[in-house]
């Protein structure tokens, strides 16, 4: 019985001892909340060691991680035959950016914002050289889809001399040059809605 008080003393030291440390005793529980979800984005070992598919090697920007991200795609052609033409280049991998990503994509997280049908022509009298005409005006584009249109352009031959990619929509309004940077291809969303306008020919 000559322990209690003792006892009780070590106690309340100890006590004072943590509420020096900053330490505090509670009955109600700390909600942590989920750990965030990540995503890959790239494809599994998996499948970048499974045999290449036949076609054509092209390479488009998809979203991942609200970010650009490269993906190479394989288009078939007519006896396999290269995609030439600035034009013909720039429709086939507008296409391309339309198809829905494949089931190995979507499981790396990547998506495409570029969802309506979309053709592309050549240069007007007028505009520079090089220049592609879209159906729907650039800056009427949903703001990831022009931007994956911008990046996967410059990085084909639908870009100019220097990756710039010159577009303008089905009226005659004049062509704009837009960039693909670094800056972009982190904040998809930034993208200026309008790129710079070009002077006519």
């Amino acid at each position: 019985m000559k322990r209690g008080p003792a006892r009780l003393v070590g106690l309340a030291t100890l006590c004072a001892v943590l509420a020096g440390c900053g330490i505090r005793t509670t009955s109600v529980p700390v909600e942590a909340g989920a750990a965030p979800s990540r995503v890959p984005c790239e494809l599994s070992a998996e499948d970048a060691s499974s045999p290449a598919a036949p076609g054509i090697a092209l390479q488009v920007y998809l979203i991942c991680g609200a970010q650009l991200v490269p993906v190479d795609r394989a288009v078939r052609t007519p006896e396999e035959k290269p995609v030439s033409g600035r034009v013909r280049v720039a429709q086939t991998l507008l296409d391309e950016l339309r198809q829905e990503p494949s089931d190995e994509e979507k499981q790396a997280g990547f998506t495409t914002d570029v969802r309506e049908p979309l053709a592309v022509s050549g240069a007007r009298k007028g505009d520079p050289r090089g220049a592609l005409r879209l159906s729907s005006r650039p800056e009427d584009l949903p703001t990831y889809a022009l931007a994956q249109i911008v990046c996967t352009y410059a990085d084909s031959a639908a870009s100019g001399p220097d990756r710039s990619v010159v577009l303008g929509g089905p009226s005659d309004d004049p062509v704009r040059a837009y960039r693909c940077t670094a800056a972009l291809k982190s904040r998809p969303e930034s993208v200026p809605a309008l790129g710079e306008i070009l002077p006519s020919r």
